[in-house]
């Protein structure tokens, strides 16, 4: 491995908050990606927190796969050093806030907050206001901002919903008097910028580029009313950044309290460094139409091989390569892009396959991860694609390791009841039905302890995630069941998910990076399965 940058590093960056849910700081962040993409800037996205549908949007709008910065699910030291070499080749990195500034895991600190990415990454603050009905409020809002955290530094206000230009000139001059930031744009009410709900099927809306014409005008009017040369400014003038010192040893000092309860040691079996030559991140979202893509793994200078320390016991000859099957489409999307990456550090080769393209199971397939995403869209589709629920089954019965999460955990059930009532089949690993809801189910993050030795955890062994969902799963009484985790969250505490064999499936969306041997528990298990059915095959040779 190349030895560790000792070197500062320039990062032209800035984040882009909002006062609350609903400010306009999504609308913003694509515009601007937008101009400055126009531009012929190389605009890497990053979305604070856990959520897989604005980066959805920032790749459709600058062309490059957005990254997840979380600060509760992983740690700084892992924070810090992915963001610095995603970034490492951009002109400008844009990092969209989650909420409120300053709202994040807890209510007296700044856990899992935009503004604790935005200090752990020493970036300027663009806060974006909504100045519908008020005048001089907004400078009290803004020096309230300004405040409440001294080692924060907002750079620049951007105010939306301006009734006309006089009135942004009033909030302007107010806020600018008070609090003596730059007020340097804004936007009018227009219903030409309000962007559909999230829980109904976006992305493939976006796939489809329905939303062009939004992103178009957004970038349109923040070309025309903001000062765009005085932003670049204080993006290019964010100090310079220095990789961490020993980022794995800051983990391991870190230990089980911190939500990374332990971190490869050299000599785990599944984590063996490799010369191999792949992709040094996994691709974006990529229409189901494409061509299926299939990674050898990282290159040495990837987040990931950074991350990872090298095993200098590995055997003379590399172990075998297990390969994931990845269900990739419109319907399954929901995957930290960095989850990936750390299943092909921990040995893996990905082969990606689209379920909705009438696709089953890759034959070379030596393990199966289905992940969330929007499967009662298109449950009709996938209950006609019997490729895929038969192989899916058939994998099941074979002892194949299986996971899946949210989505993936809803199309392992027996049916789907989708939001007009229709029931569909699906593949009835789970003795269980899943329902949509109209009202959301759960939302928040989540810390899991495994209730048993599972796919990803030893008893007792623990990652984070988070919950977002609009279904419920209904199992059936009488039918044997026993749960996956014991999830955690600001509501309290439940049994969730499902075990059986090496099938392992939860509502949570796991982040690996909070506990990097369970990245490696889940190849080793598709390397033996690997193994033994080679085995299998040779006896029958015999």
């Amino acid at each position: 491995m190349k030895d560790r940058e000792p070197f500062l590093q320039t990062r032209p960056r800035f984040v882009v908050a909002g006062t609350g849910s609903g400010s306009g700081k999504t609308t913003v962040t694509l515009g601007l990606m937008r101009v400055f993409a126009r531009r012929g800037l190389k605009v890497q996205g990053f979305k604070c927190g856990p959520d897989y549908i604005d980066p959805a949007y920032h790749t459709a709008v600058t062309g490059r796969s957005s990254r997840n910065l979380d600060s509760w699910m992983t740690s700084s030291s892992y924070l810090q050093e992915y963001f610095l070499r995603v970034s490492e080749d951009v002109d400008l990195s844009v990092i969209e806030g989650v909420m409120g500034l300053y709202d994040g895991k807890e209510d007296t600190a700044l856990s899992g907050s935009t503004a604790e990415i935005a200090i752990l990454t020493d970036s300027p603050v663009l806060l974006v206001v909504d100045v519908r009905s008020m005048g001089r409020s907004a400078a009290a809002i803004v020096l309230g901002f300004q405040q409440l955290e001294p080692e924060l530094r907002i750079a620049a206000v951007i105010v939306n919903h301006c009734g006309s230009e006089g009135h942004y000139r009033m909030v302007r001059a107010a806020i600018e008097a008070a609090c003596g930031i730059p007020v340097i744009g804004w936007l009018p009410r227009d219903g030409g910028l309000d962007i559909p709900e999230r829980h109904l099927g976006l992305l493939p809306a976006v796939e489809r580029g329905e939303l062009e014409p939004l992103f178009e005008h957004a970038a349109d009017l923040l070309a025309e009313g903001t000062d765009l040369e005085r932003l670049l400014e204080l993006a290019a003038a964010a100090p310079a950044l220095q990789y961490p010192p020993e980022p794995v040893a800051a983990l391991q000092a870190q230990g089980p309290s911190q939500g990374c309860p332990g971190i490869l040691e050299p000599g785990m079996p599944g984590f063996t460094a490799t010369e191999t030559p792949g992709l040094g991140s996994p691709p974006a979202m990529e229409p189901a139409s494409q061509e299926r893509l299939v990674s050898a793994g990282p290159t040495l200078s990837s987040p990931a091989a950074r991350i990872m320390p090298a095993d200098t016991n590995r055997p003379a000859h590399r172990p075998v390569q297990p390969v994931i099957a990845i269900a990739r489409d419109a319907a399954f999307n929901f995957y930290y892009a960095d989850n990936l990456e750390l299943l092909e550090r921990a040995g893996a080769r990905l082969v990606m396959f689209s379920p909705l393209s009438g696709e089953g199971i890759p034959p070379e397939a030596d393990g199966i991860y289905i992940g969330g995403g929007f499967p009662e869209e298109f449950a009709a589709v996938i209950a006609a694609n019997s490729l895929f629920l038969d192989g899916v089954r058939a994998a099941a019965a074979d002892g194949m390791p299986l996971y899946a999460e949210c989505g993936g955990y809803m199309v392992l059930a027996r049916s789907l009841t989708d939001r007009s009532g229709a029931v569909h089949e699906m593949a009835g690993i789970i003795p269980a039905h899943t329902v949509m809801q109209e009202r959301r189910a759960a939302l928040g993050y989540r810390e899991v302890t495994a209730l048993h030795d599972c796919l990803l955890l030893k008893q007792g062994g623990r990652l984070r995630g988070h919950e977002f969902h609009y279904s419920g799963m209904s199992y059936i009484p009488g039918e044997a069941r026993t749960y996956a985790y014991e999830s955690k969250g600001r509501g309290g505490s439940q049994p969730e998910g499902y075990i059986s064999g090496n099938i392992m499936a939860a509502y949570a969306h796991i982040h690996l990076a909070s506990h990097f041997p369970a990245a490696g528990r889940l190849v080793e298990a598709c390397r033996t399965y690997r193994e033994q059915k080679k085995q299998a095959e040779q006896r029958l040779k015999l």
